[in-house]
């Protein structure tokens, strides 16, 4: 008799949505934000196993879900139930094939479906990083020994956020390095309000930080070609560590033209779905730095091609990580796996999905992280934060 332990019986989506107290909030090129938002998905399994997903409707933490539940539940769900969970590759090329998934099976390429960018494939993370939590909970190891391993013993992180003005920014990013990060990231770009007023952020940042912290700054793709470029120049003596999205991730001859003109490094991905968009920045000479949001790029199976195309093309991976619990860990999971990872970002931002919706405690030891452990993703979920922020 066909045992069917391991086949789906249901999947639901939860739009997460948790206040962010005010004196807490920050404001950036998306406004103030006064939320975290995400789409819970649960895979439960026959055998009453369940699996825990994130799907993202923003790259930021706010962004209604509602459009993603309903992908989830009405599109994909239908596609999933009665099949076996331990066919991650098989069911990952189902939903993105969709009616024409035998052709693809068969010739060994894509054939997939108009939604091949966008919620559809956010939805589709979700749905995958679920299925990665069963796999590990399944044989009670972590998803990182599913992958063959940690590539290395220690992931140093770097602290996530940097909003505060000229004149506060040094306080902000020391407070920091006193968690013991040696790396920071500040935002910069069109909240500023013009070149100058970032360039002054940023060197009176390197001024309070001092030559041995490495600076990252993220302009969320809010510059315009020349603004990137004389934010490059008026910055190359700063040494800073990479310039993320400094111009529309739409614009692919634009984020070129910036490249080859900066002296740092240039970074991008996290609005970027699946491995086509990365080979696309390749292709185009785009990006040194590649940045797969699991959340919102197709998940561990899509991030595992795409940390091949980085490791093949010598260029480095730094997954972002502005999301739950859920997507933090498979970030740094993915990190851990690949070769091309040197760090993770980790949001010192108020960010309860991260802090309060599990029951584990991830917190970084003095700036670094030890690869993940427990089965699955080794993460239990806070079941009356759930209950209290469900929308």
């Amino acid at each position: 008799m066909l045992d069917t332990s391991t086949y789906i019986s249901d999947v639901t989506a939860t739009w997460i949505s948790c206040p962010i107290p005010y004196e807490k909030q920050h404001v950036s090129d998306f406004g103030r934000i006064d939320s975290f938002d995400m789409a819970l998905v649960t895979i439960t399994l026959e055998n009453g196993l369940v699996g825990y997903g994130e799907a993202k409707a923003a790259v930021g933490s706010q962004g209604s879900c509602q459009s993603l539940v309903a992908v989830i539940e009405n599109d994909l769900k239908p596609q999933l139930v009665g099949k076996d969970s331990r066919n991650i590759n098989q069911l990952w090329g189902c939903l993105y094939n969709g009616p024409r998934a035998g052709y693809a099976e068969s010739e060994g390429r894509s054939f997939h479906v108009l939604g091949r960018k966008g919620l559809w494939i956010s939805a589709m993370s979700g749905v995958d990083l679920a299925l990665w939590d069963l796999a590990g909970k399944r044989l009670g190891v972590p998803v990182l020994e599913l992958l063959g391993g940690a590539s290395k013993d220690v992931m140093k992180g770097y602290a996530s956020g940097g909003w505060a003005d000229v004149d506060n920014i040094g306080e902000q990013l020391i407070s920091y390095t006193k968690h013991g990060f040696d790396a920071v990231k500040m935002r910069v770009g069109i909240m500023d309000g013009s070149v100058n007023a970032s360039v002054a952020r940023v060197t009176a940042a390197r001024e309070a930080l001092g030559s041995d912290c490495a600076i990252m700054v993220d302009a969320h793709g809010t510059f315009n070609p020349a603004e990137a470029r004389e934010f490059c120049r008026r910055t190359a003596e700063l040494n800073l560590r990479w310039f993320e999205e400094p111009v529309s991730s739409d614009a692919r001859g634009a984020m070129r033209s910036v490249k080859q003109n900066a002296t740092m490094p240039i970074s991008m991905g996290e609005s970027e779905f699946t491995c086509f968009d990365f080979q696309d920045l390749i292709d185009r000479d785009a990006a040194d730095v590649l940045q797969p949001d699991m959340a919102i790029c197709g998940g561990m199976t899509e991030g595992l091609k795409i940390s091949a195309l980085a490791v093949a093309n010598q260029l480095e991976l730094a997954p972002h990580c502005w999301g739950s619990a859920f997507s933090f860990i498979a970030g740094l999971t993915l990190s851990f796996a690949s070769p091309a990872a040197r760090l993770i970002e980790f949001s010192l931002g108020a960010n309860p999905l991260l802090k309060e919706m599990v029951n584990e405690v991830i917190e970084s030891d003095g700036g670094k992280f030890s690869p993940p452990i427990g089965s699955g993703w080794g993460l239990t979920l806070n079941q009356d934060f759930v209950t209290e922020f469900s929308k």
